[in-house]
């Protein structure tokens, strides 16, 4: 009997004990947690770090990386001691890496931000994967989920504009794990992004659509497109644009990346220089785009001041000291003037 009472006081001291370690682990945890939080807080009061060198930038981005891979390690091995604020946590460090990507994508090669961004939307679906462990499946995503019902949605230009079907995103298309539009052909699109934590969103293989993101993104991917009209609210990093022909662009960003664009037109508010390569009969404008609460979405992405920028275009390919043949501004009575954009109660 009294052997019994010996290996029951036993048990009961290792499960103290292991109790005991995994509250430490928790703890450990939730400190390092609440640092990075902090940090990340007071890097808000200033402007954020800029890399002009991109050895600097995948240094600082790989050690962000491994912190968050290992703190999901850490919630994939022991699920039950944590919860749904502690993966929350883990989230805002994915987003802080996006966001890091975004605001630093000027100095980078495009290489370099598609695979950054890719390498974010992995730790999102590394996360995602583990959330299932401690909160039921739909309750925790970085994913923005389709509407499967179509939408009344209105948007008028000056004069009457004949306008192809009316859809939703019912088939959004994946990039970089994102969400966007892809094979579509004489279709209107819409997407709204406000209140959703946007990342990147992507066009690819459009033909003859017309595109409107009303809202704020991280970064929009611009990919074969054809005798498209294309109409976005601003964008935190980047746009990149490679092989349009015969297109229309109304974008906002911190940069604008062109790659392979033939006879089309870009109405643009950018902070830096929009950078052309092989591209020809490209012209530009400002940007003229209008939808309720622009001025708002502007102003948080640090787009709300007019700087010229878009007149001054650099041709990656044109490198003698007078003017570059492949682009140039965009004539005043050419010009479609004020665009106004708007989405409908659904």
């Amino acid at each position: 009997m009294e052997d019994q009472n010996d290996a029951s006081n036993s048990t009961l001291i290792s499960d103290q004990s292991l109790d005991t370690a995994v509250q430490k682990k928790h703890q450990a945890m939730i400190q390092r947690l609440s640092n990075r939080h902090q940090a990340r807080t007071r890097s808000k009061e200033s402007e954020s770090p800029s890399f002009e060198s991109t050895d600097s930038f995948l240094s600082c981005f790989s050690n962000l990386k491994q912190t968050i891979n290992s703190e999901i390690n850490q919630i994939e091995q022991t699920p039950e001691s944590f919860t749904k604020e502690d993966l929350d946590k883990v989230s805002v460090l994915i987003n802080d890496l996006e966001k890091l990507v975004a605001e630093n994508s000027y100095h980078l090669p495009s290489y370099e931000v598609r695979a950054s961004l890719k390498t974010v939307g992995e730790l999102k679906e590394s996360l995602e994967k583990v959330s299932v462990k401690l909160v039921p499946k739909k309750k925790f995503s970085f994913k923005s989920k389709a509407v499967k019902q179509r939408q009344p949605i209105v948007g008028m230009e000056k004069g009457k504009v004949e306008k192809p079907e009316v859809v939703s995103d019912d088939k959004p298309s994946m990039m970089l794990d994102g969400p966007g539009f892809k094979n579509r052909e004489r279709e209107f699109l819409v997407e709204n992004l406000k209140g959703k934590d946007m990342g990147e969103f992507t066009l690819s293989e459009l033909d003859s659509c017309e595109a409107r993101l009303i809202g704020r993104s991280r970064a929009i991917f611009i990919h074969k497109l054809k005798n498209c009209k294309v109409y976005a609210g601003p964008a935190l990093g980047s746009v990149l644009i490679d092989d349009v022909e015969g297109c229309v662009f109304v974008l906002a960003s911190h940069q604008i990346r062109i790659h392979n664009a033939r006879q089309c037109d870009f109405y643009l508010r950018v902070r830096s220089h929009p950078i052309i390569e092989d591209s020809s009969k490209v012209r530009f404008a400002p940007y003229c785009l209008q939808y309720d609460g622009i001025e708002d979405d502007l102003r948080e992405s640090r787009l709300d001041e007019e700087n010229g920028s878009w007149a001054n275009v650099d041709d990656f390919k044109w490198l003698r000291a007078v003017q570059s043949p492949n682009w140039s501004v965009l004539p005043e009575n050419e010009r479609i003037g004020s665009f106004h954009a708007s989405i409908a109660d659904s």
